[in-house]
């Protein structure tokens, strides 16, 4: 995580479960389009808990400015979009309308420890 005036940077999360596994696995093989959407929930619950850490209160985020999504994919999986769905609902559900951002999200043919899904943003704070 960085800074730069009044712009947070929060590297890449993945979903972290409540006893403190990962999700792991293809979406479109071994996950279901539901099953991605819940860890991209999951790894936004993670990146709002170290954007705390960080800034001190959420009650300080101004607007989620933009995010990278990035899928763990099956080859012919396309509904990246879809499951990047589970984080930006929880923006709008924790922010209003200051949760509403620009994204991207893209298929990947793997990611860190096969993590399902891993995001990262960029955050404006007053």
């Amino acid at each position: 995580m960085s800074s730069e005036g009044d712009l947070v940077f929060l590297a890449g999360h993945g979903p972290v479960r409540p006893d403190g596994e990962y999700v792991t696995g293809k979406v479109g093989q071994e996950l279901t389009v539901e099953d991605g959407q819940a860890a991209a929930r999951l790894t936004g619950l993670a990146l709002l808990s170290s954007l705390k850490g960080e800034i001190g209160s959420l009650d300080l985020v101004k607007q989620i400015v933009k995010v990278l999504g990035m899928v763990n994919s099956a080859p012919e999986f396309t509904d990246q979009h879809k499951v990047m769905d589970g984080f930006s609902d929880l923006m709008v559900e924790v922010f209003g309308e200051r949760g509403r951002h620009a994204r991207s999200a893209v298929g990947m043919v793997s990611l860190p420890i096969g993590l399902a899904v891993e995001i990262e943003m960029i955050v404006e704070v007053e």
